[in-house]
C-alpha cells in the first residue's frame, strides 16, 4: 500500500468536510432560516426546494460524467475544476447579507456550490479501490470518512474561536451586519481548497487513454452509459443496493441538511449553541467511522451498514420526541456515531460490487442513487412544514426513507473480500 498516495486521498475528505459542516447542516443553513429569509419556516422552506433542483440536477450530471470519465481516462482534471468551482461558490457566500432580497443570490450559490461538491466526491471515491489494498478498502474507506469528520470538527472549532465567540468581532468585522458568521463560507472555501492539494501532489491517477480526445470520450461515454442503463438488471447485486442506497441515503441527507436548522427552531438553540452541538456530534462520528472502519473489513459492509441506518432510525424517532434540550443533546451524541459508518461503509460496498472497467461510470450511477429522489426528502419536509407550521412533523418525514430503504438492504448479496 502506497501510504503517502492514501494519505493524500484521504486527506481530500478533510479538505471537503468544510461544506457540509459549515454551510449545509450547522452554521450557514442555520443562518440563511434565521436571520437571511424572511421568517425560519419559510427559509427552511427555500432551503428545503433549493436542496432539491441540487440534487435534480446531480441525479442527471453524475452518471454522465462518470461514463464520460471511464472513457477519457483521468480523474483529477476534472476532480480539480469541480473542487475550485465549489470552493468559489462557497466563500462569495459572503454575499449574503441579513435580509430577504439577498435569499435568491444566496440559494443559487448553495445550489452551485452543492453540485460541484456532490459531482466532485463521483470522480473522489472512483479512486478508492486502486489506491486501497482489497483487504483494506472497508478501513481505507472508514478512514477518509474518519478524517473528514476531524476535518469538520476542527473547521467548526476554528469558527467558534475565529468569528462566532469574540467580542467585539475580530478583523474588524461588523456583527450587525452578521459579517463574523457571512466570514463563514470564505473559511469554508479557503479549506476546501487548500486541504485538497495532498490528492492532487501525492496521489496518482490513472493514465490517459490514448488517443481518445474529449470529444470521443463524450460520445463513448454516453454510449456506453446508455448501455448499461439498458442492461443494468444484468447487475443485479448493484441495482438493488442502488435503490436500498438512493432511499435510505435520502433521509440521512435531509438529516444532515435540516439537523441545525431543527435544532435551532425547537428547542430556541442560538448559533453558538449550534456550533457546539455540531462539534460534539462530529467528534462522535469521527470515532464511529473509524471504529466500524475495522468491522467493514471484518464482517463485510452490509452488517456494518444495517447496524448504522437502524440504530439512527430508532434514536431518530426519540430525538423528534424529547423536549429537555439535554436529552436532544445525548440522543444527539448517539446518533452522531452511526453517521460516518453507515457513509464509509456505503462506499466500501460500491467499491467491492462496482465493474473495475466501469468504475467511475457506476459510481455515477451510486452518486444518481444518492440523488434521484433527494429533492424527494427535502421537498416533501418542505411541504409539511408549509402545511403544519410544524419542523417536528416535518423531520418526521425521514423515517419511512430510512425504514425501507433498510429492507431493501437485506436482500442485497455480497461476496466477501
Amino acid at each position: 500500500m502506497n501510504r503517502k498516495a492514501v494519505l493524500g486521498w484521504c486527506l481530500y475528505d478533510w479538505a471537503n468536510s468544510a461544506f457540509p459542516t459549515l454551510i449545509s447542516t450547522f452554521v450557514f443553513a442555520t443562518y440563511f432560516t434565521q436571520a437571511v429569509a424572511e421568517n425560519p419556516e419559510k427559509g427552511a422552506s427555500q432551503w428545503g426546494y433549493a436542496t432539491s433542483a441540487a440534487a435534480l440536477a446531480i441525479a442527471v450530471l453524475a452518471p454522465v460524467l462518470g461514463a464520460i470519465a471511464d472513457r477519457a481516462g483521468p480523474r483529477k482534471p476534472w476532480l480539480l475544476a469541480l473542487t475550485l468551482c465549489g470552493a468559489g461558490a462557497t466563500a462569495a457566500l459572503w454575499i449574503a447579507t441579513p435580509d430577504p432580497s439577498a435569499v435568491q443570490s444566496a440559494l443559487t450559490l448553495m445550489v452551485l456550490a452543492t453540485i460541484c461538491f456532490e459531482l466532485g466526491m463521483v470522480f473522489y471515491n472512483a479512486m478508492l479501490p486502486e489506491i486501497a489494498p482489497e483487504n483494506m478498502t472497508g478501513r481505507v474507506s472508514g478512514w477518509g470518512w474518519g478524517l473528514g469528520y476531524g476535518g469538520g470538527l476542527a473547521a467548526l472549532v476554528l469558527c467558534l474561536v475565529l468569528f462566532v465567540q469574540p467580542d467585539p468581532a475580530l478583523f474588524g468585522l461588523d456583527k450587525e451586519t452578521s459579517e463574523h458568521i457571512r466570514a463563514i463560507p470564505v473559511l469554508a472555501g479557503l479549506w476546501m481548497a487548500v486541504f485538497a492539494l495532498p490528492i492532487f501532489l501525492w496521489t496518482p491517477d490513472r493514465a490517459g487513454n490514448a488517443g481518445v480526445g474529449y470529444g470521443e470520450a463524450v460520445r463513448d461515454g454516453l454510449r456506453t452509459l446508455w448501455k448499461t442503463l439498458r442492461t443494468i438488471r444484468q447487475y443485479g447485486t448493484v441495482l438493488r443496493f442502488l435503490i436500498a442506497r438512493m432511499l435510505y441515503i435520502d433521509g440521512l441527507n435531509t438529516l444532515f441538511a435540516f439537523g441545525g436548522i431543527f435544532a435551532a427552531a425547537a428547542f430556541g438553540m442560538t448559533g453558538e449553541e449550534v456550533l457546539l452541538f455540531g462539534i460534539s456530534l462530529n467528534v462522535t462520528a469521527g470515532i464511529g467511522a473509524a471504529a466500524f472502519a475495522f468491522l467493514d473489513d471484518r464482517w463485510g459492509p452490509k452488517p456494518v451498514i444495517a447496524i448504522s441506518v437502524g440504530a439512527i432510525a430508532l434514536i431518530g424517532v426519540a430525538m423528534l420526541v424529547v423536549e429537555d434540550k439535554a436529552v436532544f443533546w445525548g440522543l444527539g451524541l448517539g446518533i452522531g456515531l452511526f453517521l460516518g459508518p453507515s457513509q464509509a461503509a456505503s462506499r466500501s460496498l460500491m467499491a467491492r460490487i462496482a465493474p473495475e472497467a466501469l468504475r467511475t461510470e457506476f459510481f455515477g450511477l451510486y452518486a444518481l442513487s444518492g440523488k434521484a429522489t433527494a429533492f424527494l426528502g427535502p421537498a416533501l419536509l418542505a411541504f409539511v412544514i408549509d402545511q403544519t407550521a410544524s419542523q417536528r412533523l416535518g423531520m418526521a418525514t425521514i423515517l419511512p426513507f430510512l425504514a425501507v430503504g433498510l429492507v431493501l438492504l437485506w436482500g442485497v448479496k455480497v461476496k466477501r473480500a
